[in-house]
Formats: structure tokens, sequence, C-alpha cells
């Protein structure tokens, strides 16, 4: 008789992940076996894994991540110079905390991007705001931000991310307002948030990207003083590998 009443007020009190447990133990023979301090366990259970996953999507959402990657997945056998015990360190996430910086470097098709998602992923994991974007196109929305008003709130959600991936850093060189865009969201970031870069381009290459030297000597310093580095190589791993492993 309590049933229906119990999980209409369940519902209407936003729980429900409990209400769902509820209706299932009540439908459950075996759970008349349970006493009332383990039905209340299991339904607190169950909802605190409820509104976990609810978290965990919506992050994942926001982070728009460009490959489904886990470090999981990560496949270590592969002849491209990835240091496994560094990279499971930085899966641990302490340098994130610690507010430091990742730069991935190596050749294309070799799995930055893949590692970078894959670092990300496991940061939402943990409960942390992520923001994956790919350099060109991020530039390129700046720059239409700036005649539509957007400008402003895009850097504040740039900046205000606890990972920022940036994507494909150095195909092509910067103009003077991607070069101003670049040190106003590492100089926001800088010691109070951690970012990842990933580069076809050692970073003794990047001064010429830059361009104006002024600018690269402050980017660089903001983006590489504190950086932790995996310097990967090898042929390209899309040649015998699916898009989906790395």
């Amino acid at each position: 008789m309590l049933q229906h009443p119990t999980l209409d007020r369940l519902n209407a009190m936003g729980l429900a992940g409990m209400a769902r447990a509820f209706d299932e133990l009540a439908a459950n023979a075996e759970a008349e076996r349970l006493t009332h301090p383990e039905w209340l366990a299991l339904l607190l259970d169950r909802e605190w894994s409820f509104r976990h996953d609810r978290k965990l999507a919506a992050r994942l959402r926001f982070a728009k991540l460009r490959h489904q990657a886990t470090p999981e997945d990560v496949d270590y056998r592969s002849h491209r110079g990835l240091d496994r015990g560094l990279f499971l360190k930085l899966v641990a996430g302490d340098w994130i905390a610690a507010r430091d910086n990742l730069v991935i470097c190596g050749p294309t098709g070799v799995g930055k991007s893949w590692l970078a998602c894959a670092l990300g992923h496991k940061a939402c994991r943990d409960d942390r705001s992520v923001l994956y974007q790919r350099v060109p196109k991020l530039f390129a929305s700046l720059a239409l931000a700036r005649g539509d008003g957007r400008y402003a709130r895009i850097l504040a959600k740039l900046g205000s991310v606890q990972l920022l991936i940036l994507d494909d850093w150095g195909l092509e060189p910067l103009d003077a307002h991607a070069r101003h865009d670049l040190l106003e969201i590492l100089e926001e970031r800088y010691g109070r948030r951690s970012t990842i870069v990933t580069s076809q381009l050692p970073i003794a290459a990047w001064h010429e990207v830059i361009g104006d030297p002024t600018y690269a000597d402050a980017i660089l310093d903001r983006l590489v003083h504190n950086a932790h580095r995996l310097d990967l190589d090898g042929d390209s791993m899309r040649r015998v590998k699916s898009p989906s492993e790395a």
C-alpha cells in the first residue's frame, strides 16, 4: 500500500536513483530478508551511484573530447616511445592538483590526441572540469567572437576549466590576434589550472610558429616552465589500427 506514495515522494524530492532502487527491491521477494538498515544502505548507495553517473555524463558532454579514450585502453606495446611509468603517474592526476601543464609532442598518427583525451576522461572521472579544443578551430572561433560579443565569455570559459586540452598546436603560424589570444588564455591559467598541449612540432620549433619573439618568450614561459613532457616517435598507428585504438 505504501509503495506508490513512497515512489511519488522520492521522485518529487529528486531522489530518482533511490526511487528506482526502491521499486526494484519492492518487487524482489528476497529483499524481505533485509533489515531496515540494509534497505536504507542499498537505497542510499543507488542514489549516490545515480548522481555520480549523471554528473560524470554531464562533465563528459561539456568536455567534448575528440576521442572516446580511457587510460585502461592505452596500448603500451606500440613502438612510439611512450613511457608507461610516466603516463601512469599522469593518469593519477597529481600534476593537475599541482596545476602543472603537459606537452605531448610527436609525429602525426602516434596517438597524441588519443592520449590527451584519455587523460581528459580520467580527469572527468576524478570530478574535474575538462574542455577539449582543436587549436586551429579555437582561434577561428575567437576571431568570430570578437564581432558578436562572445569573446570575453569564451575566454572566461577557457580560463576557468580545471583541465584545458589544446590539440593540434603549431599546424600553422600564428597571426597577431592568435598570439594575443593564446597569451591571454595561458596568462589566466598559469599557476591556477592545468593545460595539455599536443603538437607535431618539437618545443624548439615553437618560437618560429608564434612569430613575435616577445610573445613567444611570454607564451612558452607560461606553458613550458611547469610542464611535464611526453615525447613520442615512430610510425603512424593509423596504418595498423582502427581510429578508436591507441
